[in-house]
């Protein structure tokens, strides 16, 4: 195992267990405030980086800001969800679920008419069986939180595919920082409309904020950067994909969280879904940028 290899299973670690700080952090803060202070502190903790490595970058910058302009709209959305959802759903579950936007990449993808090979149709139809078992209840009911979990992933893989796109056109760090912007100011508008943020609440929030975003956004995003130089794309999505057994580890350790039968049977069947999906081809390699949780 290479240092390239341990650093993106870190960037899985911190990303898994940021599904923790989130719910930790709505003791004190509304999903909206909590994501608020996220996505500033996420922004801010950025800026080093885009004057470390833009700097010296020529850019469109109408460009880069329609770019973060778009994507930071749909991370709203899918950060919403995922925000919201963890209220009524465990660290473990929005982990899995979230992390099916893998498999959801290349449906969207048919739309858009690419190329699917066996493995990925495979690896698809086992995560769909494990998300049917984890969150399928008795009479076809799905639970509110899984499902905006389930809605919130459908705007991640939305993310990813509009990231690849405009990644290849903007300075990705400061494209990185106008999405974060736009997420950030979304979230401070709706959060002081349907919220009552305090200072006080923030205050006892703190080290979840850090956590989820600093830890969660400019370190993880830099060491994924950094590993996925010397790592075949494939093989860096399937080790990032692990972050949803770290999310229900740190559920489990950080918030006495426990899974039925029925539910861990339902996540290995979606995590050897997307290992299938993901694993390595000599024939083809799919790449996948992605920045989440």
């Amino acid at each position: 195992m290479t240092l390239s290899h341990l650093l993106l299973w870190l960037t899985a670690v911190i990303w898994g267990f940021a599904f923790v700080a989130q719910s930790i952090g709505m003791e004190s803060l509304g999903p909206y405030s909590f994501n608020a202070a996220r996505f500033t502190l996420a922004a801010l903790s950025m800026l080093p980086l885009a004057y470390i490595f833009d700097r010296h970058r020529k850019s469109d910058l109408h460009l880069t800001l329609k770019a973060g302009g778009i994507t930071g709209l749909i991370l709203f959305s899918g950060a919403t969800l995922q925000q919201i959802g963890l209220l009524y759903t465990t660290a473990a579950n929005a982990g899995f679920i979230t992390t099916m936007y893998m498999v959801f990449v290349p449906i969207i993808g048919l739309l858009l008419k690419h190329a699917i090979s066996r493995n990925t149709w495979l690896g698809m139809l086992l995560a769909l069986i494990g998300l049917y078992t984890l969150t399928v209840g008795p009479n076809l009911s799905i639970q509110y939180g899984d499902a905006l979990e389930l809605v919130g992933a459908i705007f991640w893989a939305g993310h990813v595919l509009i990231v690849g796109y405009y990644s290849r056109k903007v300075p990705i760090i400061s494209f990185s920082i106008v999405q974060l912007v736009v997420v950030a100011m979304l979230s401070w508008i709706m959060a002081l409309m349907t919220e009552q943020p305090t200072w006080q609440a923030i205050e006892s929030s703190w080290l979840p904020l850090v956590y989820a975003g600093i830890a969660s956004s400019a370190v993880a995003y830099t060491l994924q950067t950094i590993g996925q130089k010397n790592v075949a794309p494939s093989s860096a999505a399937l080790i990032l994909s692990t972050e949803a057994v770290f999310a229900a580890i740190g559920g489990w350790l950080l918030m006495s969280e426990t899974l039925s039968q029925r539910e861990l049977i339902g996540c290995v069947f979606i995590f050897i879904g997307i290992i299938i999906s993901q694993w390595p081809q000599k024939n083809a390699d799919i790449k996948i940028k992605v920045i989440t949780s």
